[in-house]
């Protein structure tokens, strides 16, 4: 059964009821347009990062939430997360300002995927991160070991629904699909449930197909995706709209995958794009930028490609010899960005690198602010904010960096919401830090 806070402090949650989310929230998987983009700024003008050492402006608190590389939510006052510990998955409800539990709840689930194999000395316990609706005050998760929860945030993480992917469906443990042998990897579920209207979209890789919607509400299924691919491990679908046609993008353990959304034709193909990886290592979330995709991985891949799709298929615009192994890149002002060994930028019509630089190696992530600039936050700890190509169009730009603010990988997403830093490690340390 859940685990819970006394009442007196779970009560406070009921404060929190369901609500049209703020700009300055991040409810979803990259933020609150899904794509590392954030409606407010660095605070580099006012001066925070350039007058305080361990970090940017005042560390507001810190805490240990369990193990996992999902990343924070943020709603209004409050931050969701996850991590596991003693054979046990907690959802976490804090307050954003203190860090202290107004609730939490937990269920059993094993340190791994139970098809999962490889590399368990790098990742441990939950990886997908949480998907934040407004309209309900729902909030879905997905553990490494298949289980698709619903919990109501307004009702002290009272669960709503949820079944197991694995038992349910029956699902295979992943192939080894690269020319390479001996490179079979599965690291169980990662990727993010989205929301999309009425619906909950879930990438669960089985042979009746690769993507599922299911009633937000009820977790009815609704539809299945025509294609059957086997998951990928990436952080998850992406909506783009193709001809003015809604649809979601997603990268499967083989490649590029477009379905439509749209009543009467959820799940039909629109593309497929073939994009394999040595260990299935395609790990960065799909960009989106209109009708183009951005897919790009290390490994036998090492490579980062633009996509144009019609409701005719996928065709490759250009691809260059330049990767990302784990961090999503970011399409902005016709340039892309991303962290992983060293931080890059290259000209999205072209492709042509633009500049290079920092020490980043394959732990990190980045997100981009509304003054131009990338807060990035990588290896063992290290936060650091970089000019955009708009303020040094030729070279890369350091403006600070603050190092070693942990000792285990940074895979889980740098947030930024309400003028609060939270940057959280593999180990589940989550430190806060007030940048007003």
């Amino acid at each position: 059964m859940p685990r819970r806070v006394p009442i007196s402090i779970a009560l406070c949650g009921l404060l929190v009821c369901a609500a049209r989310c703020d700009s300055a929230d991040w409810p979803h998987w990259r933020g609150l347009n899904r794509n590392g983009i954030v409606d407010e700024d660095s605070r580099w003008d006012s001066g925070v990062w350039k007058l305080k050492r361990g970090g940017p402006g005042k560390p507001l608190w810190n805490r240990n939430v369990g193990s996992g590389c999902t990343s924070p939510l943020v709603v209004g006052e409050r931050l969701y997360t996850m991590g596991w510990s003693n054979k046990r998955d907690t959802l976490w409800c804090l307050d954003a300002a203190t860090g202290e539990p107004v609730w939490q709840v937990s269920y059993n689930c094993p340190k791994y995927g139970r098809r999962s194999t490889g590399d368990k000395g790098i990742y441990a316990g939950i990886t997908s991160t949480p998907e934040y609706d407004a309209e309900t005050g729902y909030l879905y998760s997905l553990s490494v070991d298949g289980d698709l929860n619903c919990w109501n945030t307004a009702a002290t993480g009272k669960k709503v629904w949820g079944f197991n992917l694995y038992q349910r469906y029956n699902v295979k443990r992943r192939p080894e699909v690269a020319v390479r042998r001996k490179t079979l990897r599965d690291y169980g579920y990662t990727s993010s449930p989205l929301v999309r209207g009425h619906t909950l979209i879930v990438e669960v890789g089985d042979d009746e197909g690769n993507l599922m919607g299911y009633d937000k509400r009820t977790g009815k299924r609704l539809w299945v995706s025509e294609a059957k691919e086997f998951a990928g491990h990436s952080g998850g679908p992406v909506l783009m709209t193709v001809e003015g046609v809604p649809c979601a993008a997603v990268l499967t353990i083989r490649g590029v995958l477009v379905v439509r959304l749209d009543k009467g034709k959820q799940g039909k193909t629109v593309a497929e794009f073939k994009w394999t990886t040595d260990f299935a290592n395609n790990i960065p979330t799909l960009a989106v930028h209109e009708n183009f995709v951005i897919v790009t991985s290390a490994y036998n891949q090492h490579a980062i490609c633009k996509i144009k799709v019609t409701l005719k298929g996928g065709t490759k615009v250009w691809e260059q010899p330049l990767a990302s192994g784990v961090c999503s890149p970011i399409i902005h002002k016709g340039y892309v960005y991303w962290a992983w060994r060293g931080v890059h930028c290259l000209d999205f019509e072209t492709g042509k690198q633009q500049w290079q630089g920092g020490n980043v190696a394959s732990a990190g992530s980045c997100i981009l602010t509304s003054d131009e600039r990338l807060i990035v936050w990588a290896n063992q700890g290290d936060l650091t904010l970089v000019e955009t190509v708009s303020r040094s169009s030729s070279k890369y730009s350091e403006l600070a960096k603050f190092p070693k603010l942990f000792r285990r990988d940074a895979w889980p997403n740098v947030v930024l919401s309400n003028g609060r830093l939270f940057c959280k490690d593999r180990d589940g340390n989550v430190v806060c830090f007030g940048l007003d």
